[in-house]
């Protein structure tokens, strides 16, 4: 079996969706199951050929601005597009709905392979914080949702993931597949733990913290500090050690300097080596993950895998699977809500270490387990593709295009009654349109 893989990010670019492209090649390659290709946007002065499996970078262009740190694609990039057709692919894998889709549409009409698309991210959001007018944030959602529909078979992440989805607009099937984790299931022995975080003033019996993320404001990091300062407020010291960066560090850091102690919080910036991460796992006593914009929260699972329990906001798409008190923690979405939990809990981390005990044995998936449940399902929409069962969305026009062709044809009729020269004028446009219409089907294929 051959597999494309195509995101809109990779590294140089870390964030959970670059995890999972990375994880599903890994795996598929090293372990035989497929030959993998990686198509994402190039990253000036990035290294592609250190991977056991192809990256393809294609051309880009620099809209770190507008959304920061990330560059966006250029899904005609004739040259790479070639490459990837005579890779010739089973079946293509899409993981973000923007130019990693269009290209794998246009993949899709050369090689008549399957698409799969998997819905990680709550692009409302996103898109939200990127265009503030209104009318243009509806119509790129629109865009979005065609471009989803578009595909062979759509699987989200999660439950909330898909309500997400179809609170969008999406009115098409889709199929739940969760992501897993690359942690080694097991907590980390002590003296490694000692080893990565010795620089750092972590007392014993003084409950420690931690966040692990992209330092932006809607992953509830607001919350986390007004709750901490209600915290400190009462006397309880304790340690909130943030990992990661992002673009609101510089805002984080000052809101925390304002409202707690200096020995209390640590910004570590980001962390790349995955056994420092499982370290920090390992040494904290509490994850605090109040996002409802994460879909599936793998860096929950992470924690899990080290024993380390959550606490997540009820009825977020992180809080899938979670008990309350047995293999986690919930609360409502405001900063008193976590304070009377943190409170409570300071006073018992035995307990504490219990629940995440919990959560280590029942709700952590390793990402093996998770690539070979997705690479079961490739095999099985290969065969329906084979025997016929399943017709590729490439044979069928968008209703966009098909109401464009109608009003043209419409406009046609109307010249019936009109002179013959205005009806010259009128076909001719009509076959001015036909020409890039055609243009349109067969060679940008946006249908």
């Amino acid at each position: 079996m051959k597999v494309t893989l195509l995101n809109d990010s990779f590294p140089p670019v870390i964030d959970g969706v670059a995890n999972v492209v990375m994880n599903y090649a890994k795996i598929m390659q090293e372990e035989g199951l497929a030959d993998v290709m990686v198509a994402t946007p190039e990253y000036p002065g990035a290294e592609y050929n250190i991977y056991p499996y192809i990256v393809l970078p294609y051309k880009s262009f620099d809209t770190t601005k507008i959304v920061k740190g990330y560059r966006a694609g250029n899904p005609l990039d004739v040259k790479e597009i070639i490459a990837m057709k005579e890779f010739q692919p089973d079946i293509i894998h899409s993981h973000c709905p923007v130019s990693s889709t269009l290209l794998a549409r246009t993949l899709r009409f050369y090689t008549d392979t399957p698409i799969v698309f998997t819905y990680h991210t709550k692009f409302d959001i996103d898109i939200a914080k990127a265009v503030k007018a209104k009318f243009i944030q509806k119509e790129a959602i629109r865009a979005l949702v065609n471009n989803i529909e578009a595909c062979d078979e759509v699987w989200v992440v999660s439950n909330g993931a898909g309500e997400n989805l179809r609170s969008l607009g999406y009115e098409g099937d889709y199929r739940v597949v969760s992501n897993g984790v690359d942690f080694e299931k097991g907590r980390v022995a002590p003296e490694d733990v000692a080893r990565v975080t010795a620089a750092y003033d972590l007392p014993q019996n003084t409950p420690v913290f931690l966040f692990v993320g992209r330092l932006v404001k809607y992953k509830g990091l607001p919350l986390i500090l007004d709750a901490l300062a209600k915290l400190s407020a009462d006397g309880i010291d304790f340690r909130m050690v943030f990992v990661g960066s992002g673009p609101d560090e510089a805002e984080m850091k000052e809101k925390a300097a304002k409202l707690l102690k200096p020995e209390q919080y640590i910004f570590t910036g980001p962390i790349y080596d995955r056994d420092e991460l499982r370290a920090w796992n390992t040494r904290a006593d509490l994850f605090l993950f109040p996002s409802t914009y994460d879909t599936n929260g793998i860096v929950v699972r992470e924690a899990a895998a080290c024993g380390l329990a959550s606490v997540l906001i009820s009825e977020s798409c992180a809080s899938e699977g979670i008990t309350d008190d047995r293999n986690g923690f919930l609360i409502e979405k405001n900063a008193d809500s976590m304070y009377s939990l943190l409170k409570r809990l300071s006073n018992d981390l035995s307990h504490v270490h219990t629940v995440g005990e919990n959560a280590m044995n029942e709700i952590y998936i390793s990402w093996a387990d998770s690539v070979h449940s997705a690479h079961e399902r490739y095999c099985e929409i290969i065969d329906a593709k084979k025997s016929g069962k399943l017709i590729l969305r490439h044979n069928i026009f968008s209703n966009s295009l098909h109401y464009i062709h109608e009003k043209v044809q419409d406009s046609i009729k109307i010249t019936d009654s009109f002179k013959e020269q205005f009806k010259k004028e009128y076909a001719l446009a009509y076959d001015d349109f036909m020409e890039e219409y055609e243009k349109i089907i067969n060679n940008l294929h946006f249908h």
